[in-house]
């Protein structure tokens, strides 16, 4: 039977170009926005605008393709572009600063039909197989309410269809989760209780992750990394691809053999062995970006920065350095992201919100040091290797969901508390070097949590950020230094 919606290239080509830079509420012809009426929070609504006024379909909820081109089932999906908080500092942003503005879901996990499906007969890769993406620019800082999107613009479209590399790390990711639900299946008299442990899989998964939850039916999703590397793609944006680096296990293999081959050196002998060229600071030291730079050589990369090669991007591996004492002590506290307390106050799901996204998708690579004492300058120190971090289920549900229902409820209670700063020696306010008296807010403290708030900002006459009418510096999450050096203490080298 034909499908209802077919269409042929040139009829879709012919209608993106009709649609670029012309705001959702242009193109809405159909009236999609009627619904946003008094509903501040409407899911979907900019792809309800493309699939109605554009290609002239219902919303599709099923399994099967969305509409056939030239013979081809495609997906249609329309997803959100802004600018990355780095590049708001900037003067002028390009569209080469554009990034996800949140996970791309694809389809359900489906346990049932899951473990009699081959990756190619998949509904997951009949979904991903030909995309045809619709990019709108989220032109805000701040979160809005759903009729607002009117005057978001869309800024590009494209039949998008992934290469060889980005097929098998899909397929290797999906057949991770088909094999743990095959394996529960075969194994476990009741395997629903072994499925809330797809996350366990977290840290092997390159491309894709499972959200939300058992008992709420997960759904496949493309990490937030990915869908931004697609874009940046999009706009032009190079990455290095690395030949013959597709898994985890190739970087760590990678990672393993430095260890094996350099543990021991000095940073000044790494450096030296490695041929990596480098100046002294001020201070007669290297900065702490040589860890980058080694990082580079090791992967025989022509890139300056980890972010600009095609896997760490996608997968959201970041590298960090810290220096131990010979006691495996002393880690600093960790600056992670800044809160969007706009979207808080839309209260959204913790499976959908900002804090869950970043812990379940970033992972870190640390380069580990030793020094032979406290004044040694990083030249001196010496390398111990690496090790792979990331947050596990109990991390996120425990540690991670009470910072941000601490900081929700602070916020849509209106029971955020702004007070001075008193000295215990004279019982006056602090005064900041600006002259002005030292406040603090009732934010989650890291003596309470793990993960807790602080701000982040160098003059305390400018907070730019207002919230419940208190005027305030940016608020960061931050991970504790001590908890960091634990986790770390509990893994072994790569």
């Amino acid at each position: 039977m034909e499908h209802e919606f077919s269409y042929t290239s040139k009829e879709i080509n012919d209608k993106l170009s009709s649609i670029i830079n012309e705001t959702l509420g242009d193109i809405d012809v159909n009236n999609a926005f009627d619904k946003t009426i008094g509903k501040p929070k409407v899911t979907g609504i900019a792809g309800d605008v493309i699939e109605q006024s554009v290609l002239g379909y219902p919303a599709n909820s099923d399994q099967k393709p969305d509409i056939i081109v030239d013979g081809k089932n495609v997906e249609v999906k329309t997803t959100g572009v802004k600018y990355s908080t780095k590049a708001l500092k900037k003067k002028k942003q390009t569209v080469a600063d554009f990034e996800a503005k949140e996970p791309m879901s694809v389809t359900a996990v489906s346990p049932e039909k899951i473990v009699n499906e081959t990756f190619d007969d998949s509904n997951f890769w009949h979904k991903l197989e030909n995309i045809l993406f619709f990019y709108y620019h989220y032109d805000s800082p701040t979160t809005v309410k759903s009729w607002e999107y009117k005057d978001f613009k869309v800024v590009g479209a494209e039949f998008h269809e992934f290469s060889n590399a980005d097929k098998e790390r899909l397929k290797q990711d999906w057949e991770k989760v088909r094999d743990f639900i095959i394996d529960a299946q075969k194994n476990y008299s009741d395997p629903t209780t072994r499925y809330p442990l797809l996350g366990s899989l977290r840290k092997e998964l390159l491309l894709i992750d499972t959200a939300p939850k058992y008992p709420n039916p997960p759904r496949f999703r493309l990490k937030r990394s990915t869908v931004t590397s697609i874009i940046q793609e999009y706009f032009g944006k190079k990455f290095e691809k690395l030949p013959q680096i597709d898994s985890f296990s190739d970087i760590d293999k990678v990672l393993h053999n430095a260890t094996q081959k350099y543990r021991g050196l000095t940073v000044e002998e790494l450096l030296k062995r490695l041929n990596i060229k480098y100046t002294l600071n001020t201070s007669g030291d290297v900065n702490k970006n040589v860890a980058e730079k080694i990082m580079l050589k090791l992967f025989g990369s022509n890139a300056n920065k980890l972010n600009k090669i095609d896997i760490f991007q996608k997968a959201n591996l970041t590298l960090k350095s810290i220096v131990q004492t010979k006691k495996q002590t002393r880690t600093e506290d960790t600056k992670l992201f800044p809160i969007d307390f706009d979207e808080i106050g839309l209260d959204p799901d913790f499976e959908e919100s900002q804090f869950y996204t970043y812990f379940s998708e970033k992972q870190f690579i640390f380069v580990i040091f030793e020094e032979p004492d406290s004044d040694a300058k990083l030249l001196k120190n010496k390398f111990l290797g690496f090790k792979r971090v990331s947050f596990d289920d109990h991390f996120i549900d425990n540690y991670v969901h009470k910072a941000w229902t601490h900081t929700k409820d602070l916020v849509l209670n209106d029971s955020l508390v702004e007070e001075m700063v008193i000295s215990k020696k004279t019982g006056r306010p602090i005064i900041n070097n600006a002259g002005t008296p030292r406040t603090k807010l009732n934010f989650i403290k890291s003596s309470e949590n793990p993960i807790f708030v602080r701000g982040s900002g160098k003059d305390s006459k400018h907070k730019p950020l207002q919230v419940n009418g208190i005027d305030m510096y940016a608020q960061w999450i931050w991970i504790k230094g001590s908890t960091i050096n634990e986790m770390l203490n509990n893994l072994d080298y790569i």
